[in-house]
C-alpha cells in the first residue's frame, strides 16, 4: 500500500434477517435507511478506488452508495466454518462448554473449519498492501475494520475487538509517509464534522480502548 493512501472504511448496512445469527455470505442487506445512505454518500470522495468483500451485504451496500466496487476476498468477514448460519443461542445450548471457551479467547480461537481473528488480521494486511495510492473506499465488515485498526494502531488482536463498529458507520484512517493516522472511528449518521486528511501520524497506542469487548461477527 502506498504511503499516501486515505482509507474510507464503511461497515455494510444491517443484515435483513434475524438477529443473533452468524450470517452466511449470501445474507442480504437492509437498504431502507435512505437518509443514512445519502449522508454517507455525501461524505465520500468523488473519485476513489472502491472495494468490497465478496459477501452479498457488502456488495449491495456498495451498489446503494453508487460505488463500482471490486470484490476483494481478503476483506471478507471472519470465517466461522461450521458455525456459519447458526444462531448463537443454539450453539451455546448444543455445544455447551466448548462454545463458551471460544469466547474467552475470541481473538485466537477458531470454530471448526473456520479461522481466528488473528487470521483475519493477516488477510486484511495482505489486502491493504495491494491498494493503490489516493482515496480508497472499503465497504466491508465490523471484523475487517477492527483488523485494520489493529494494524494501524499496533494493537493486540484482543484489544482491537473492543471497538464498536456499527452498520453504515464510517472509519477514516490514513497511511502517511512515516506512519498511520486514525482520523475517526465509527462515525455515524447524522455526521457532525468532516474527517480531515492532514496531520501527523498517530503513534502506537499505549493502552487499549476502553470500549467493552464486542462480538466480531456480523
Amino acid at each position: 500500500m502506498s504511503a499516501a493512501t486515505q482509507l474510507w472504511l464503511i461497515r455494510h448496512a444491517p443484515v435483513d434477517g434475524p438477529r443473533g445469527v452468524i450470517h452466511a455470505a449470501d445474507a442480504p442487506a437492509d437498504l431502507s435507511d435512505i437518509a443514512a445512505f445519502a449522508a454517507l454518500k455525501a461524505r465520500l470522495p468523488a473519485s476513489a478506488h472502491a472495494v468490497c468483500s465478496p459477501m452479498r451485504r457488502t456488495r449491495e451496500t456498495a451498489a446503494r452508495l453508487g460505488l463500482d466496487a471490486v470484490n476483494e476476498s481478503d476483506f471478507a468477514e471472519q470465517d466461522f466454518g461450521a458455525w456459519t448460519g447458526r444462531r448463537h443461542d443454539d450453539l451455546s445450548i448444543e455445544l455447551g462448554a466448548p462454545y463458551q471457551e471460544f469466547w474467552k479467547s475470541p481473538a485466537v480461537s477458531r470454530a471448526p473449519g473456520g479461522e481466528s481473528f488473528v487470521d483475519q488480521i493477516e488477510r486484511a494486511r495482505a489486502g491493504l498492501a495491494r491498494l493503490p495510492a489516493g482515496d480508497a473506499v472499503l465497504v466491508v465488515h465490523s471484523g475487517t475494520i477492527r483488523a485494520v485498526l489493529a494494524i494501524a494502531l499496533d494493537l493486540s488482536p484482543d484489544s482491537a475487538l473492543r471497538f464498536a463498529i456499527d452498520p453504515l458507520s464510517l472509519t477514516r484512517i490514513d497511511r502517511l509517509k512515516d506512519g498511520w493516522r486514525v482520523v475517526g472511528v465509527n462515525q455515524r449518521y447524522p455526521f457532525r464534522r468532516s474527517p480531515r486528511r492532514v496531520g501527523r501520524p498517530m503513534p502506537a497506542a499505549s493502552k487499549p480502548p476502553s470500549t467493552a469487548r464486542t462480538c466480531p461477527v456480523m
